[in-house]
């Protein structure tokens, strides 16, 4: 489908003006339980931390939380050192990559998992896999609790021999980076899977495309990667790394950035709570909170819906006014999808303080999905947030548990939950809302911006039209 965007980061009007100096300093606030209101306890800190800073003025930087390990991994090579590390690389013993190994790359490449330089030897794996967590060489720990790993079969073994560095190569064919000091150890599927998952249910869609067809082993060490990895699908724009995000945030002289990552299309009950989330900081006394819209765009299961179209239906929202533009910043993290619940929640708050925010907003069932093989919820749908309250290695961040919203049909829009007139409010689910729109039914006003609603009529229309046009089966 055509795909127009208007980039939502370059046009802000402050970009090349000096700095202005705000009363409230920076300051990274202790995270609290999420059962307490998590912002009570912070406002008297920010008041208190203002009196400070009218005695003494310094201009607003939004590196607002260290990356984790102190410093923000760049593992891409440096131009002027390119064409010496691709000779090197081409006559190395080569490792093919699949589509979702090569998002991983990318996710190593700019950061996201920092302090993580490459994928995980044995010892590293074994921490994240058991304890969610690695410790660094002076004894803290930073979250990790997604395994980022590598698999390779027995032939690809072989072929390695002894070498103790490898070439990676896109699906393509192309080049793509050098792993360097490698270790090589066996890849239990069933203990990686009822770890990360909790069950070893039939049905979970990363499992049946990543790791069941996988190899036998893992291999790990670091990364060196050729050039920055891109895509080629006209959104390459919207893939701003940790570094860039950061150094955005200071031009737009934030003095706190949110961030609210999703990988369905925004309704008008997430622009409720986004927008809602900025006043609580203003009230707070921040003077310009940032919101980074998060978007996932590596691998999500077939039934969602693509990236191209969610990046092309948030557009709309920015557009129609229902999220500010001015205080909104449209990017894609290029992870891939695992719906492991409590688990991944974790790894999608730990990317964002290395993408430089300090709050994160989390809700009902995060990174969750439907039991595979049964009628239920494969997760309880507070234990993400209850999790991110208390997970090793987070603790700098401050998680946001947002109120529950839904559709109030005597107001006709979209309002908090309020259980003294429950039965005045309709919930609309994503499977519902997909339904709506693959059907052509429209949801209740109020419910999304009419742009936005109109992007995903025409992606469902546009799919009824393929089928339509598919030859018809004659069976013997």
């Amino acid at each position: 489908m055509s795909l127009t965007i208007k980039l939502h980061i370059s046009n802000h009007p402050n970009f090349l003006a000096q700095p202005k100096i705000h009363q409230n300093p920076t300051k990274i606030l202790p995270k609290y339980i999420y059962q307490t209101n998590p912002l009570r306890p912070i406002v008297l800190n920010h008041t208190k931390m203002s009196s400070i800073s009218s005695q003494s003025k310094r201009v607003i930087k939004s590196s607002l939380i260290d990356p984790d390990g102190g410093s923000l991994i760049d593992l891409v090579v440096p131009e002027n050192e390119r064409n010496l590390r691709v000779s090197e690389a081409e006559s190395l013993p080569k490792i093919r990559l699949t589509k979702i190994d090569l998002e991983w790359v990318h996710v190593l490449s700019e950061g996201w998992a920092s302090p993580l330089k490459g994928f995980m030897r044995e010892n590293e794996y074994l921490q994240s896999l058991h304890f969610n967590s690695l410790r660094l060489a002076d004894g803290s720990f930073v979250n990790m609790s997604l395994p980022i790993v590598l698999a390779i079969d027995d032939k690809a073994k072989d072929d390695i021999g002894s070498s103790p560095n490898v070439a990676l190569v896109a699906p393509n064919g192309d080049l793509v980076a050098i792993l360097r000091s490698i270790e090589i150890y066996k890849h239990n599927k069933e203990e990686r899977i009822a770890r990360t998952w909790g069950t070893t249910a039939p049905g979970l869609p990363y499992v049946e495309e990543v790791i069941t067809p996988a190899g036998n082993w893992l291999i790990g060490g670091e990364l060196e990667v050729l050039k920055e990895i891109k895509y080629n699908d006209g959104l390459d724009q919207y893939r701003i790394s940790p570094k860039e995000l950061r150094k955005e945030f200071d031009r737009r002289e934030a003095d706190a950035v949110f961030a609210f990552q999703l990988r369905n299309p925004v309704h008008n009950g997430h622009a409720l709570l986004m927008n809602d989330t900025r006043q609580r900081l203003l009230d707070m006394g921040y003077k310009n909170p940032i919101l980074l819209l998060h978007p996932l765009g590596g691998f999500t299961k077939a039934d969602d819906v693509p990236l191209d179209v969610r990046m092309e239906q948030h557009s709309k929202v920015l557009e129609d006014g229902v999220l500010d533009p001015e205080t909104t910043v449209v990017a894609i993290f290029p992870s891939p999808m695992h719906y492991a619940g409590p688990t991944e929640v974790q790894w999608h708050a730990k990317a964002r303080i290395n993408a430089g925010a300090n709050f994160y907003i989390v809700g009902r069932d995060p990174a969750g999905m439907g039991h595979p093989t049964e009628k239920r919820d494969l997760y309880d749908p507070d234990h993400g947030k209850k999790v991110l309250s208390m997970a090793p290695g987070l603790e700098k961040l401050n998680i946001l548990p947002f109120r529950v919203a839904a559709y109030d049909t005597m107001a006709k829009k979209m309002s908090f939950f309020d259980p003294s007139r429950a039965k005045d409010f309709l919930f609309i689910s994503g499977t519902k809302m997909r339904s709506f729109a693959r059907t052509g039914e429209n949801p209740p006003d109020g419910f999304m911006c009419p742009g936005g609603w109109k992007v995903l009529v025409n992606y469902y229309a546009s799919l009824q039209e393929g089928e339509s046009k598919q030859p018809a089966t004659v069976s013997a």
